[in-house]
């Protein structure tokens, strides 16, 4: 449980990064879904569309500076850049971005983020 908890620390960007490519992948299921409702379910209703349209355009937004942000601190490559900018677009493709990300080092260490982010604490040392 320590493991997952500490993939989420909100007090790095890393973690907010995590939680925001999470919510943009439950947000693009909300739309496809209010989509299906829209064009081919029975009644056929706007309301989904409405709704998660909106909340889906302010999570990709999120997720798009969210990682512009760990991209700078963790120094990504070009390549790195422009894979996150397709799995932003791509429905799902946010979480497989995300764990590609974490397999290989690309977000930037928990502690390191936090040490800029509380001033005058002590960042404990990981092994």
């Amino acid at each position: 449980m320590a493991a997952m908890t500490s993939a989420f620390d909100l007090r790095s960007a890393a973690g907010w990064f995590r939680l925001i490519a999470l919510a943009e992948a439950v947000s693009w299921v909300g739309l496809l879904g209010g989509m299906y409702f829209k064009y081919l379910g029975t009644p056929r209703t706007e309301i989904g569309v409405k709704v998660f349209g909106m909340t889906h355009g302010l999570i990709f937004i999120a997720f798009v500076v969210a990682g512009l942000l760990v991209g700078i601190a963790g120094k990504w490559s070009a390549g790195t850049w422009l894979l996150a900018l397709l799995a932003s677009i791509v429905p799902l493709c946010s979480v497989i971005f995300l764990i590609w990300a974490d397999r290989t080092g690309k977000l930037a260490p928990a502690a390191a983020v936090s040490a800029v982010v509380q001033p005058g604490r002590r960042v404990p040392e990981t092994t």
